[in-house]
């Protein structure tokens, strides 16, 4: 018996699992609010040199400013030099009160802001980059606070994904939910940007938990044929976090309130883990039959299904038990162990690196598309909603490696065609870029589905938190990318998109697992991978066996280059 059968007795769809998924939406809403939250939190409003006598208002250049500050090669106003002597205007005679005409001749002289920065606040109150000054020579300080976080994360996921798998899923949903509220708090308080960068790091550890764990017990409750659709509405609900995140942003201009305001939801979310359960595949898989019972009861009755106390019989339970239970504990060397294990942890790492690198370069720019930071946020939130519902039905009816690979190639062709656009066709820009956050915003919905559905229930939360180390990786120098337009403006997106495009192809790469059976044990994995994948694994005696099978194979795409040979072997009367 397996634990399919156990759930078809019980219900593998019902008030129950929408109960579980309803439970659990909340860490999906607060991880983009968190994710995101530099866009707002360290956004670097218009700056000039703080100089005595300088007007208050930035909405004009005045001819003070004209003679006091140098201008940049696209014209505007410098925010980073000013002139150490002030320079005469055509058709007046302005000079510094220690300054005469003859000083003007030649190149005028500039240098850093002596005194600081007078910074624009009509659309921020304050953000750690007015807090403390990480503009101009500082500028690369701001971008790393991105960069630690996404760091933190990815120590984070490495660390949840074994003690969620060793510990269970309930119980480390509890340390990522406590430790991010205290980490949150202690962010917004801040004292210096040393102390922010820290609290930050280990918020971003933190919430880690969040990403590893909620997907794998959403679909270790359901069954094969409803996994798709919980896996879009758990998708679904990272949506709502962006758009909540545009409205809470505008509503909140002050860093250290939006802060904690994306910060004190985690306190209720305590409280709703009471009702949370823990996953049952994973309790029968550390021979905890008793505590699964009482967890598979309580579905029975929630789903309206007609099970006594002794429907559920412990013989049967302690036979999936004994089929399923882990001898050694889980190590990430288990990924790696066995052949087919190994090809697929290899290709998710690449594919995860690749949908988190694009995703976050397309998502924190948001500058140079003619909008303000608000409507940006609120438009590319609003364009993940369409790409859910593209997700549902693709993944459904073509399978989830040819969507995961789609929606990449759909990013890197976005970001493609995006550089041959001229600046000034700003409607094709921005057109293309909220195309492009759709098509990264599908990848990384599949991605999870995709995942949690190729690692077995005994390496599920390890394979998940190592493809989040290696994507995280991805996040976390997505923002440092951003500076590779000192180099050569476009470079930044041919970087996302070279390897959105790498990571497309790697997809294609995965077996395919659309109405498959979750896989319990690594033995599951092996099994399932030689008979579907590879023809050339399982050879049948006799060609009239073969050749259809290596049909059936083909059409399905599960092939490889060797397969391929092998089929035509058969038919030319080659192989014996």
């Amino acid at each position: 018996m397996r634990f399919e059968e156990l759930l078809e007795q019980v219900g593998g769809f019902g008030p129950f699992q929408l109960c579980n998924v309803a439970l659990l939406a909340l860490p999906r809403v607060l991880l983009p609010m968190h994710f995101l939250l530099p866009i707002f939190l360290a956004a670097v409003p218009a700056h000039r040199c703080a100089l005595p006598g300088a007007p208050a208002n930035f909405s004009h250049q005045d001819a003070w400013l004209e003679a006091h500050l140098p201008r940049e090669p696209d014209g505007t106003l410098s925010s980073c030099l000013y002139f150490t002597h002030s320079q005469a205007l055509p058709n007046t005679t302005f000079w510094g009160a220690d300054q005469s005409p003859g000083q003007l001749e030649g190149e005028p002289s500039t240098a850093p802001c002596p005194q600081g920065w007078d910074y624009d606040r009509s659309e921020f109150s304050s953000t750690i980059a007015t807090e403390w000054d990480l503009v101009c020579e500082q500028k690369g300080l701001n971008k790393a606070t991105s960069t630690s976080f996404f760091a933190g994360v990815l120590v984070g996921a490495v660390a949840f994904g074994y003690l969620s798998d060793r510990f269970g899923r309930r119980r480390l949903l509890l340390v990522a939910y406590v430790s991010s509220l205290v980490l949150g708090l202690a962010s917004a308080a801040s004292v210096s940007y040393i102390m922010f960068i820290i609290t930050r790091t280990l918020t971003g550890a933190a919430l880690a938990g969040f990403t590893i764990i909620v997907m794998p017990l959403e679909m270790e409750w359901l069954d094969v044929g409803h996994r798709t659709v919980a896996g879009v509405l758990s998708g679904t609900f990272w949506t709502v976090g962006v758009m909540l995140l545009a409205l809470v942003g505008y509503l909140i201009r002050d860093w250290r309130w939006l802060l904690l305001a994306v910060t004190l939801p985690c306190a209720p979310g305590i409280l709703s883990l009471w009702w949370v359960p823990e996953s049952a595949r994973w309790l029968l898989t550390q021979g905890r039959v008793e505590e699964a019972h009482r967890y598979l009861l309580r579905c029975a009755r929630l789903n309206g299904q007609l099970v006594g106390e002794d429907g559920l019989s412990r013989e049967a339970l302690n036979k999936v038990a004994t089929q399923e239970r882990v001898v050694q504990r889980p190590s990430y060397l288990d990924l790696f162990r066995t052949p087919r294990l190994r090809h697929i942890s290899l290709c998710c790492m690449v594919m995860w690196f690749g949908v988190n690198f694009s995703y976050y370069g397309l998502s924190l720019d948001v500058s140079g598309l003619g909008l303000n930071v608000y409507q940006t946020q609120l438009l590319f939130g609003a364009v993940e909603l369409p790409s859910k519902l593209l997700v549902y039905l693709l993944v459904r009816h073509v399978g989830r490696r040819l969507t995961q690979a789609g929606m990449l190639l759909g990013t890197a062709l976005a970001l493609g065609v995006s550089l041959l656009v001229p600046s000034e066709m700003g409607t094709w820009s921005i057109a293309l870029a909220v195309i492009g956050k759709g098509f990264s915003e599908a990848a990384f919905t599949t991605a999870y589905l995709f995942t949690s559905e190729l690692y077995p229930t005994v390496l599920r939360q390890t394979g998940m938190g190592l493809t989040s180390l290696v994507g995280r990786l991805g996040g976390s120098l997505a923002p440092l990318a951003a500076l590779l337009d000192g180099v050569w403006l476009s470079l930044p997106k041919l970087a996302y998109g070279g390897i959105a495009l790498l990571a497309a192809c790697t997809a294609l790469l995965l077996p395919e697992t659309r109405q498959a059976q979750l896989p319990e044990t690594i033995q599951d994995v092996e099994r399932r991978c030689a008979r579907n994948d590879c023809l050339c694994e399982h050879t049948h005696v006799g060609m009239s066996a073969q050749v259809p099978d290596a049909l059936g194979r083909m059409q399905r795409g599960r092939v490889c280059m060797l397969c391929i040979w092998c089929f035509y072997a058969s038919v030319h009367g080659h192989m014996t």
